[in-house]
């Protein structure tokens, strides 16, 4: 399948706001979120960093005239007491943006490289986001160890199981590390659908583009009575519900063409 976005024309001046406007408020941000981070540096969950990061992402999409969000579904009542291992479909470098909006707190994993990236990879140290250095052994296992922490602490861990942005919209497969630790946890899986974040800045594009985005929260899976085996289950589970709520998506915030 490839996606065929409906409003995919970059906007140039708009698109030169857009980046500086990113570039202030980050800026901006950083002091606080240091100081933040310093204070409560000891506190696994990083709740607090984490929301400075979230009201970042919320505050510079408020600014860009290019990009409009929409949050569809309910979360968990229990959401903001239990944690969750939370996975989203990745189809741009929108989507964080995008999933800011939703109404809990999260601790996000990332690829280490976007740590070294100048005002953005710092907000993402100090907003207490988990480093991962892909292909390396022990880089996981800290990585996962450092997830768990933050879950024992009953936050939400954020994941990309396909492990890297679509280049044409379309679903990639899962990897196994999101559903290996929420197994291993004990906690249930939150999937959440997203669609319209290509069009706004698809994979190796430089600009940005107008376009409406949406992320649909869905019911969560659960890992109850579960062991490492059952990984490919529980993998292929959240892959299917994400996969089925994708259609209906696109075709209100982009359309799928064979």
């Amino acid at each position: 399948m490839r996606l065929v976005v409906a409003q995919n024309t970059p906007h140039i001046a708009t698109g030169l706001y857009t980046y500086l406007e990113f570039g202030l408020c980050v800026a901006s941000f950083l002091p606080v979120m240091a100081a933040s981070s310093i204070r409560h540096r000891g506190d696994p969950s990083q709740r607090i960093p984490g929301r400075w990061m979230r009201r970042l992402g919320r505050t510079a999409t408020r600014l860009t005239p290019l990009w409009k969000f929409s949050i569809e579904g309910s979360a968990p009542r229990d959401i903001k007491t239990r944690p969750y291992v939370v996975i989203a479909n990745h189809e741009s470098t929108a989507d964080p943006f995008l999933l800011s909006w939703l109404p809990w707190d999260m601790r996000w994993v990332a690829k280490e490289e976007l740590f070294r990236t100048p005002l953005t990879g710092w907000a993402m140290k100090y907003g207490g986001d988990i480093p991962l250095r892909r292909g390396d052994g022990e880089s996981v296992r800290i990585t996962m160890s450092e997830c768990e922490r933050a879950l024992a602490a009953g936050i939400p861990v954020m994941m990309f199981p396909e492990g890297t942005r679509s280049k044409d919209g379309s679903l990639l497969p899962f990897k196994d590390g999101a559903f290996k630790l929420a197994i291993k946890a004990g906690v249930p899986v939150l999937p959440v659908a997203l669609a319209g974040t290509y069009a706004m800045r698809p994979k190796n594009s430089k600009w940005f583009a107008k376009a409406h985005a949406c992320a649909k929260i869905l019911a969560p899976v659960s890992s109850e009575g579960m062991t490492e085996a059952d990984v490919g289950v529980l993998r292929e589970r959240c892959r299917d519900a994400i996969a089925g709520a994708l259609p209906d998506l696109q075709a209100r915030y982009g359309r799928v063409t064979s």
